[in-house]
């Protein structure tokens, strides 16, 4: 007898608790640069020697950037950003997903043209990044180029680096063969799908050579 529950037929999310599942996410992502503010301002209320009142407020300074870099994206990526039908500029996506995924270990190499696109095709792209990155733990190098052009254009990143690797079970959450763990984690990729099926495409993750591609076609 089948387990319902098992990974192979867990069911799709409703709409509540997508939503939770999204902002889980999102909170995920800021609860590290939030905390190390709150650490930072912990060493200044103790009255701290010179050096130690310095390193407290870089900490601040650095995290709070990281912090604003995120929302920024997190925005972007899944907020509504503008209203039902709204065009993005791509040169913005550009400088959202630098702020977010640029770190020192990880870098992009934007190939794309600075044009408008409907809204839900860069936020496609924006998660497309995402689960490019998590293909690199170690880091190393996003190369997004672009498929086709004008509003229909769709795209391909190229994930190399040290170790890259297929994540387990991301590939089955972005072509539907299986319904999202019921996690913050697993339902950005899930996402990703629901992204692409709105703007008529599916998104495909698989090995070339010693690095990984995610492609929306």
């Amino acid at each position: 007898m089948s387990d319902a529950s098992s990974p192979a037929t867990a069911t799709a999310p409703d709409m509540l608790e997508l939503a939770a599942l999204l902002c889980s996410r999102v909170c995920h992502d800021l609860i590290s640069p939030v905390g190390a503010i709150v650490n930072g301002l912990e060493v200044l209320d103790d009255d701290p020697k010179p050096e130690d009142r310095e390193f407290a407020l870089d900490l601040i300074r650095k995290s709070a950037k990281t912090a604003s870099a995120r929302l920024q994206f997190c925005r972007l990526a899944f907020g509504a950003a503008g209203s039902s039908g709204a065009r993005i500029d791509l040169g913005d996506a550009q400088t959202m997903a630098r702020g977010h995924i640029e770190d020192g270990k990880c870098s992009i190499t934007w190939n794309l043209p600075r044009l408008l696109l409907p809204k839900n095709r860069v936020k496609l792209l924006l998660n497309m990044l995402v689960v490019a990155q998590h293909t690199i733990p170690r880091g190393g190098m996003l190369t997004v180029d672009p498929i086709g052009e004008g509003e229909t254009m769709s795209f391909r990143i190229i994930a190399s680096g040290h170790n890259a690797r297929l994540p387990q079970n991301i590939s089955e959450l972005l072509s539907g063969e299986r319904g999202p763990a019921a996690d913050a984690h697993a339902i950005q990729p899930y996402y990703t799908r629901l992204l692409a099926e709105a703007c008529g495409l599916t998104v495909k993750l698989a090995p070339e050579g010693e690095a990984i591609t995610v492609t929306a076609s």
